[in-house]
């Protein structure tokens, strides 16, 4: 099981704060690929990679990145300062 959590507007898209799922994904993007298959609002939410940034574990990541032994993986838009 992994705990998925949604920041900012990818949140807002999906409609959930976090969810706990059970997959076989490989890596991110395979997660990615699962997740968007799932409905409309989470393809939505995946629509632009560029858009986004993951964290694995708390540890700021890439899609292409595994999931073996990953425990959480976090969603959010680049942080912008200001």
């Amino acid at each position: 099981m992994i705990d998925v959590l949604y920041f900012a507007w990818v949140r807002e898209r999906i409609g959930l704060p976090r969810e706990r799922i059970e997959t076989s994904a490989v890596t991110v993007a395979d997660l990615v690929a699962e997740l968007s298959a799932r409905e409309d609002r989470y393809a939505a939410a995946f629509a632009d990679l560029a858009a986004l940034r993951v964290a694995l574990d708390q540890d700021l990541s890439d899609f292409a990145a595994p999931l073996a032994g990953v425990r959480e993986v976090a969603f959010f838009p680049p942080m912008t300062g200001g």
